[in-house]
């Protein structure tokens, strides 16, 4: 295996950052919904973190995305969007070591809490978290508005 680095990104970075979110959306069957594009990631990089894995050639091979959220009943948090690591280079630890560095990142940023969600299908996944102590919970779900349906709520 090549030799992994894992670190915070940069602008320079997105455009591989945004190639791998749309694997994701791939792999998760959902291709269709990234409106993502790396002018607004670049226009609203104050909003979130990303750290990528990069070999010694300085491809990027995977990479983390977070941003702090706020939960009422702990205080100040760190929610884990999306974390993806190229097919060609999963199991090698690259997913362990990027949830290492947002636990790290999490612990510096005194968060009570990091949270993410994980399809129900997602097994590989699923054990990596469980396995890392997480709490799998099967009780929420999720309530999304996509930006149309913002524009049209009623209640």
């Amino acid at each position: 295996m090549k030799n992994i680095v894992i670190r915070e990104a940069n602008e320079k970075d997105f455009p591989a950052i945004l190639v791998l979110i749309k694997e994701l959306a791939a792999f998760e069957k959902s291709s269709q919904t990234v409106t993502n594009t790396v002018q607004l990631m670049k226009k609203e990089k104050h909003l979130f973190y990303s750290f990528v894995a990069e070999t010694d050639e300085k491809e990027i091979v995977g990479m983390a995305v977070c941003f702090f959220a706020y939960y009422t009943w702990v205080g100040k948090s760190l929610y884990l969007d999306d974390l993806i690591v190229k097919e060609v280079f999963r199991r090698k630890g690259i997913g362990r070591a990027l949830l290492r560095k947002i636990f790290e990142f999490a612990k510096k940023q005194n968060c009570k809490r990091v949270r993410w969600q994980v399809l129900n299908w997602n097994k590989p996944a699923i054990n990596l978290y469980k396995k890392a102590g997480a709490v799998i919970d099967n009780e929420w779900n999720n309530c999304d508005f996509d930006v149309e349906a913002i524009k049209n709520f009623k209640l």
